[in-house]
Order: structure tokens, then sequence, then C-alpha cells
């Protein structure tokens, strides 16, 4: 069904709009949660991060406690990291801090939460304590903690830390209105990147649909542009080598059409003729009569095998046939098949050789690998050399039963070699012997061996001769 012209340009449910949106709509989730995590969340993100930092810097002072460089490196933290740090003996004797003379906050600055964390640790009886404090005449607090160094012995002191929490507000406006500009910038890029990926991938979607209908409306042989995606090439390519299939089913389905109206019109005819001649001129003369009713009798027969070899070939391409397997000799129906061309050597000089110096078991329809071999026998007389010499070969080859039939004729062309199994494809060769074959002997070879798994083949020289065989 052909679409509208606004089902053409809008389509909710095309492939087109459907990638656009879906990255579209991925632009805006990682946008939302950027908004999420740098303005609502930075806070609380904040805060922790000071806490984990402010644990681990403890954990090193403690560890190098005693240390010779010991006041140089509180120093060097205490200035990296924006920290107030006292260390003090369990006495209250005053160890270090910053120096009053220095950039840094003067000594009691934390006096108030110095003495607050005090009672706070000494009533937790804990290791370490932190906690939150709020800094007076400030907008800001205070995390404040507290451990003891060099477990309880005369070296024993306390250490105190209080990293300053400044406030985030004009961090997070300045975020704010960065996040905008890039919010912005972000989507329009979202939205353009999104429509050139989906024409990108639904282009030749689109032009492989335009093919197809071109292929439903009769057009075969048409070639379908798959583009660089690998995906929709191998789409491309198969869809390709279907419609060649079709342009080639239906020259082979023309061809059959032409031959076997041509096979059957002219049988048809000579029947008509005789029996007319029979009417009008020999029904009176026995003689004359017999003889035209040979020739009607003669043509009938053709017509019925032409009409059996074709229901044979396509109930075998259609998978109807059903072969009747069992085991027999090989050997015995090769003789009698060669022996039923005897009358061809008796009346023309023809001279059929066999060569089976062994009895060979085969396992599949006896009936029709007869027929396999009268087939061949039949298109090696038609196609033999002038010394009308054939040769049938029964041989094992490598496990399987091997049967081949040769001939001295002029060969086929190599290009020809790929089409002699088709339907009524006639060799350019010459033949030496009038036939009035089918035109579906070889087919009919390849779908029995086919149906029994095996292979077949022809090996020909040009000027020297063929050999068909197959493999069972």
């Amino acid at each position: 069904m052909k679409k509208t012209a606004k089902e053409k340009r809008f389509d909710a449910k095309s492939l087109r709009f459907k990638l656009w949106a879906y990255f579209a709509l991925f632009a805006i989730i990682i946008l939302a949660l950027l908004w999420f995590l740098q303005v609502f969340f930075l806070h609380h993100y904040y805060e922790a991060m000071k806490i984990n930092e402010t644990n681990k810097i403890a954990q090193t002072i403690s560890m190098s406690y005693g240390s010779e460089n010991f006041y140089d490196m509180l120093s060097n933290i205490s200035a990296s990291n924006d920290l107030y740090i006292q260390v003090e003996m369990l006495d209250g004797a005053l160890v270090y801090s910053p120096s009053s003379g220095s950039d840094r906050p003067p000594t009691y600055m934390y006096f108030r939460e110095l003495q607050t964390l005090k009672e706070e640790y000494l009533k937790s009886g804990r290791d370490s304590l932190s906690v939150m404090l709020s800094t007076p005449g400030t907008d800001y607090n205070t995390l404040a903690y507290v451990t003891t160094l060099g477990g309880q012995g005369t070296d024993a002191a306390r250490l105190y830390i209080f990293s300053p929490l400044y406030p985030v507000e004009s961090t997070l406006n300045i975020l704010r209105h960065q996040l905008i500009y890039v919010s912005i910038i972000s989507l329009l890029f979202a939205l353009l990147f999104g429509i050139y990926l989906s024409v990108r991938v639904s282009g030749p979607l689109r032009r492989i649909s335009k093919s197809a209908m071109k292929l439903a409306e009769g057009k075969f042989g048409t070639t379908f542009d798959g583009g660089s995606y690998t995906e929709i090439r191998d789409l491309a390519d198969t869809l390709t080598y279907t419609s060649m299939e079709l342009e080639k089913a239906s020259n082979q389905q023309k061809d059959l059409m032409a031959n076997v109206s041509h096979d059957l019109r002219t049988p048809l005819t000579m029947v008509k003729s005789y029996a007319e001649m029979i009417r009008d001129i020999s029904g009176d003369n026995p003689a004359k009569r017999n003889e035209h009713l040979e020739v009607i009798i003669s043509e009938a027969d053709r017509l019925n095998v032409l009409v059996s070899d074709m229901l044979s070939l396509s109930r075998l391409q259609t998978g109807a046939m059903i072969l009747e397997k069992s085991t027999f000799s090989m050997k015995k129906v090769a003789e009698e098949t060669v022996k039923s061309f005897d009358i061809l050597a008796e009346q023309e000089g023809y001279n059929i050789l066999l060569s089976c110096p062994e009895d060979i078991s085969v396992n599949g329809d006896e009936s029709k690998i007869r027929q396999v071999l009268s087939n061949l026998l039949t298109n090696a007389v038609k196609y033999c050399g002038t010394d009308k010499t054939i040769i049938v070969v029964v041989e094992k080859h490598q496990g399987k039963m091997r049967c081949s039939v040769s001939d001295h004729g002029m060969g086929i062309a190599p290009d020809e070699i790929d089409h002699i199994w088709d339907r009524y494809y006639k060799s350019s060769t010459n033949h030496v012997r009038s036939t009035k074959g089918t035109g579906l002997g070889l087919s009919i070879v390849k779908e029995i061996v086919v149906l029994h798994g095996g292979t077949y083949g022809v090996d020909s020289t040009p000027g020297e001769g063929s050999t068909f065989w197959f493999e069972i």
C-alpha cells in the first residue's frame, strides 16, 4: 500500500524518527543526570569527600608520629590542604600548632570548637572522633577530628584537625550558568547528530525498500544498495541474490513454456496430420493405414515420455518424490541398462563398453539409479563422436560408488559446463544422432543424485569428448 504525501514527510513509527528520538532522549537523560550530580548532589558530595580526605590525612599523620620530619610534614599538610592542625600532650601541653605569624589561623582561633571537641571525645571513649561543628560569626561549618597518637604512654599526644567547609553556593551558581550553556549546546548537537545518524542508518533501508517495490512490480534483476553498514549490506546482497535468482527463474519459466509448447506442438501436429491422412487417404489401404498409425503411436509415446519426464522432474524438485531404498548390485544394474541399448549396436553400429571389475553394493532407489544411468547413456549416444564408442565405468572411489559415462564427441565449451544441467538447455555442440529427447534428461540426473545425497559432474575437453559421472 502506497503512503500519502503527509505520511512520507513524517512517520512517528519510522526507524528514522525512532533513532532521532532515542538519541535525543539519551542526551536529555545524560544532561539531567549531570545537573543532578553537579547542582543537587554537589553539596553532599563535597562534605563526604572532605570527611574522607580528613580521615586519610589523620591516618598518615598517625603513622608518621615520632619521625624526624614529623612537624615539617604537619606544616606541609596544613598548608596544602587548608587545614588547622594542632598536637598537644595528654596533660594539655601544646606541641604543635600553626604559627600566629603565618597566614594560617592563630593558635586559638578554634578555641571554642577545640574545647567542645575535647569534651565529646572524652565522653565517647573511642580512639578517634569526627564531628561537624558550627563556626560562630561565619556561614559555614567546620569538620573537627581528634585521635590519640602514640597510644597511652608518656609520649602519647592528641591530634586535632579542623577543616572548614566553605559554602558552595557561589560555585553552584557558576556551575548552573555553565550547565545552561553546556545543555543548550549539547542538545543542539545531539539533535543535529541524531538527524544525521538517523538519515545515515535509514537511508540505505529506504533505498532497499524502493528497490524491493520495483522487485514486487516484477522488475527482476533489480540490484540493492546496502551502504556501508555490514548488516544492511548483507541484507542488500541477499536481496540482490534473490532478485537475480528470480530473474533466472523467470527466464527459465519463459524458456520452459516456449520449449514445452514447441515439444508439444510437433507431435500433436503429427498426430493430427496422420489422423487426417487415415481419414481422407489411407483408411481403405491397410498397409498405408498401419504405417500412419505407427507414426501416431510413436508421437503419442513421445508425448507420454515428455509428460512423464516433466512430472518426474517436478516431483523431484518439490520433494514429493519418495525414494524406495534398498541394497542392490550396481554391476547388475549397469549390465542390464547397457544391454537395453543393444538395439543401437545392431541397427546403427554403436559400441557401448562396460568396465566393472568388482561387484559393488549400493543403498538407494534401484529404479531411479537405472534412470540416471539410462539418461547419461542416451545423452552420450546423442553427442558421441563418429567412432560411436561409449565407455561405462563402475568402480569404487574414495569409499563411494562412482559411475562414469564417456564419449569421444566434440566435448562441451567451458562457458556451457555450468548450464548443461538446466532444464531444456541445448548445447551448441552438434550431435551425431537425431534423437527425440525431452531436454530434461540431465536435469533429472542432477535431481535424483542430489536426492540420494550424492555428487555429480562432467569433465570435458572440446574436440576430445566428455565424461559424465555421479557418486553415491
